[in-house]
């Protein structure tokens, strides 16, 4: 099981709520891509992509009026 520390995830001052936003939404990307390609995933679609934003493949883009929830 993949568990990461919230700490070094959310240390350039993104919201959970936006944390939680953007990998539903990419896992539902990695999913769909899956599934039109006919890929079989080794890995659930929400670990690759909490992954990749942890990587920083991808980036979490907030409004500045909620970074400070």
């Amino acid at each position: 099981m993949f568990n990461p520390d919230l700490r070094n995830v959310l240390k350039n001052r993104t919201s959970r709520y936006s944390l939680v936003s953007a990998v539903a939404k990419r896992a539902r990307e990695i999913s769909s891509e899956a599934q039109e390609n006919e890929e079989i995933l080794n890995d659930k679609p929400v670990s690759i992509a909490l992954d990749e934003i942890i990587s920083g493949k991808f980036q979490v883009v907030e409004p500045e009026e909620i970074r400070n929830i």
